[in-house]
């Protein structure tokens, strides 16, 4: 569902993207990590279709995204670190908005049916955005994605600056939308989240993908000691 062929972009001298090269499955979750500057964002900016590439390739359901970028923002869901909302509507006034954009119409039951499924409490379906948690606007973003009928979720840091709890919510989120068959992708400097929710991890440096490994294959601290040598940073000792 999303591939990249030696996908590259490049500011002048400066190499933000350096031949990349993806395959993500339906049902798969996919985490880059890497430091600010590593390369991500890049990647989901390519794979939105918001920049061109300086050589090579993205495919979003195997539609190349520069040749078809409308049909292929068909298939995507895209959840920034910062999820935009119209903050004096409510949760179903912004879900039945955004599922407008894309031409679908729901009734309110179907509507509160995407929110409850995406975790967000009923008292809350018609609570303006403005009173909402990250969190709570994490799941409305979620909810769009369920009434889209997504087949690519695109996540940039969805869960820096939510607390312990909003942030296992969302990973629980994920996995019902792996299970569903999404294709999921995001960017990450959240180690623990990112063992605990994906399939494939991968890190990143100065643009060039540097290691890929099944979830399943490495714990938590052979995580954090691969990601701290990738890195060339110091490991802090108790």
């Amino acid at each position: 569902m999303i591939n990249t062929n030696n996908l590259t972009k490049q500011y002048g001298d400066h190499i933000a993207l350096d031949r990349l090269n993806l395959n993500i499955e339906q049902g798969e979750i996919y985490c880059l990590l890497g430091a600010n500057g590593a390369g991500k964002t890049t990647t989901i900016n390519l794979l939105l279709g918001f920049i061109q590439p300086t050589s090579g390739s993205a495919f979003i359901n195997q539609l190349n995204v520069q040749e078809n970028q409308k049909k292929s923002k068909r298939f995507l869901a895209y959840i920034p670190e910062n999820l935009m909302l119209y903050p004096t509507l409510s949760a179903v006034e912004n879900l039945r908005y955004f599922s407008g954009i894309g031409g679908k119409e729901f009734s309110i039951d179907e509507l509160e049916g995407f929110l409850t499924e995406a975790g967000l409490q009923k008292e809350a379906h018609h609570k303006r955005i403005a009173s909402f948690s990250k969190g709570m606007r994490q799941k409305v973003g979620i909810a769009i994605a369920l009434a889209k009928d997504a087949k690519v979720l695109l996540l940039d840091e969805p869960t820096s600056g939510l607390d312990p709890k909003a942030s296992n919510e969302f990973g629980q989120l994920l996995q019902t939308l792996k299970n569903k068959g999404v294709a999921i992708l995001m960017a990450t400097h959240d180690l623990f989240r990112a063992k605990e929710v994906a399939t494939t991890i991968g890190i990143m440096k100065e643009g060039k993908l540097k290691q890929e490994f099944t979830a399943k294959d490495i714990t938590l601290q052979q995580l954090e000691e691969v990601y701290l040598n990738t890195m060339d940073y110091k490991q802090l000792v108790p």
